[in-house]
C-alpha cells in the first residue's frame, strides 16, 4: 500500500496510520534492508511539506527520485559509518541505509524542491491541478 498525501480530515486517515504501523513492523522484520526514515507531512493551501529525519547523512548521500507518481527518498553512507578508530562497547545508533517511497499523484512534480539542514530533509511538494507525472532526480540544496 502506498502512502497517499491526503487531508487529515479525510475518511482514509485511519489507512494512513495503518500504513505507518505496517511500515515500522516490516522494517523490524527485514534485517539487512533499508530502514524507513521517520517522516512528517504537513498540508498547506498550495503545497505539502514532507520532513524526513536523516541524521548523520551528508547532503550528497541523500537522493530523491521520481518514477511516475512515486517519490523515493534514499540515503546511504558512502564509506563506513560510525567507528572513529576504536571498537564499540555499545551501539544504539543505526547507521544503515534509509529508504521511503510516497505516492505523489496529487503533486506537480516539476515544482518539487528540497533542502537539508540539521539532519532534516524538507521536501516542498506543490499541489497540482491535472498534469502528467515525469521521471527525474531532485537536487538538494
Amino acid at each position: 500500500m502506498m502512502f497517499d498525501l491526503i487531508s487529515p480530515f479525510d475518511h482514509r486517515t485511519s489507512d494512513l496510520f495503518r500504513y505507518f504501523d505496517d511500515l515500522n513492523r516490516d522494517a523490524a522484520h527485514n534485517e539487512g534492508s533499508a530502514a524507513p526514515c521517520r517522516t512528517d507531512i504537513l498540508e498547506f493551501d498550495d503545497r505539502f511539506e514532507l520532513l524526513a529525519e536523516l541524521p548523520g547523512f551528508a547532503k550528497d548521500e541523500i537522493h530523491l527520485d521520481i518514477d511516475g507518481d512515486r517519490l523515493t527518498i534514499t540515503a546511504a553512507h558512502q564509506g563506513e559509518c560510525g567507528g572513529q578508530g576504536g571498537s564499540y562497547l555499545r551501539r544504539e545508533r543505526s547507521c544503515g541505509p534509509r529508504a521511503r517511497s510516497f505516492d505523489i499523484s496529487a503533486v506537480a512534480a516539476e515544482g518539487i524542491g528540497a533542502s537539508y539542514e540539521n539532519g532534516v530533509l524538507t521536501v516542498r511538494l506543490p499541489k497540482k491541478s491535472a498534469q502528467k507525472p515525469v521521471s527525474h532526480r531532485i537536487e538538494i540544496r
